[in-house]
């Protein structure tokens, strides 16, 4: 269904709905994605404000006016990632056992209890295994939404309880590329920290060394691409800590690029803008649940990052 500029007004019995549920109606966008589209790229306005990707799931009262503005030329507001629309989940290997998947930035691995409707690979896969006559997908470890790349689950119990042995002991190797801001010296090292996760704040917090919930996070680290105000760097997990890189290299005086969490004042802006924080788990080595055997995978850069790079070497 085509829109150029189309205008509602929110009807008594539409009250209390969501947002996006709202411009999905068969009469207006027609499908949830659209919806997403259009918010996502800055055409939707509340009340006329420009509404966010955010305000998804706002709630709408009777009265709201609506607008959809396709033909407006571009928002001021900096777009972030897009999660990805049913049948683009990119799928790296699969057989009878376990599927690895190069997830998109701006994804979910699994649902959060507190956005239940919000897209995730799980989700992805379910249909897509659901369309082969295969049980759900079951889940071996997590990255962030807004980081991209590698990411295994299992297709029986028995594989997964495997798989997950392997990342309980470390085991397997987990590369990631990354962007920071300055230059880390030496050009490669050892960032070595005592981590606790912060159950209330749901961030990961720098621990004192007699701190019982603390643990220790091991990454190690090495200058790939060296740039003006900033480095692409190679970064090695040793442990596996939620968020270990992203609260790492800002402890360590390097702040990811796009980081939006683990910041600090004294964070510089670069003159090139990333919606994200700019990490890519890149390649993956572990052994096969079943038989034993090595499976190694990479995943490439995906198209923001390497944008990014670009700008990067031009300014």
């Amino acid at each position: 269904m085509g829109v150029s500029d189309s205008r509602w007004v929110v009807a008594p019995n539409d009250e209390g709905g969501r947002l996006d549920k709202f411009l999905a109606a068969p009469e207006r966008l027609g499908t949830r994605g659209r919806a997403a589209d259009a918010l996502d790229r800055g055409k939707v306005f509340l009340n006329d404000s420009e509404a966010a990707p955010a305000d998804a799931g706002r709630r709408l009262a009777a009265g709201d006016r609506v607008r959809v503005w396709m033909d407006r030329p571009g928002s001021a507001r900096r777009q972030g990632p897009r999660a990805a629309r049913p049948g683009e989940l990119s799928i790296v290997y699969e057989d009878e056992v376990l599927v690895v998947v190069n997830k998109p930035a701006g994804l979910l691995v699994v649902p959060l209890a507190s956005r239940s409707d919000a897209p995730s690979v799980e989700d992805e896969l379910v249909h897509h295994l659901r369309s082969r006559g295969k049980r759900r997908p079951l889940v071996v470890h997590r990255i962030d939404r807004d980081t991209s790349g590698l990411v295994v689950f299992a297709k029986r119990a028995d594989a997964q309880a495997r798989l997950k042995d392997q990342f309980r002991r470390h085991e397997p190797e987990r590369v990631y590329l990354a962007v920071v801001q300055g230059h880390p010296a030496p050009v490669q090292g050892v960032w070595r920290d005592r981590l606790a996760w912060d159950r209330r704040a749901l961030v990961q917090k720098a621990a004192h060394p007699r701190e019982p919930r603390g643990a220790e996070a091991i990454s190690r680290y090495r200058v790939v691409e060296r740039f003006r105000d900033a480095c692409l760097i190679e970064v090695a997990l040793v442990t596996g800590k939620r968020n270990q890189i992203r609260l790492q290299a800002r402890l360590h005086g390097h702040t990811l690029v796009g980081e939006q969490l683990y910041v600090q004042r004294s964070d510089s802006a670069l003159g090139v803008p990333f919606p994200r924080q700019a990490l890519h788990a890149y390649r993956l080595v572990f052994r096969h649940p079943a038989n034993g055997g090595r499976l190694s995978f990479e995943a490439p850069l995906p198209g923001d990052l390497v944008g990014l790079l670009q700008g990067l070497r031009l300014s």
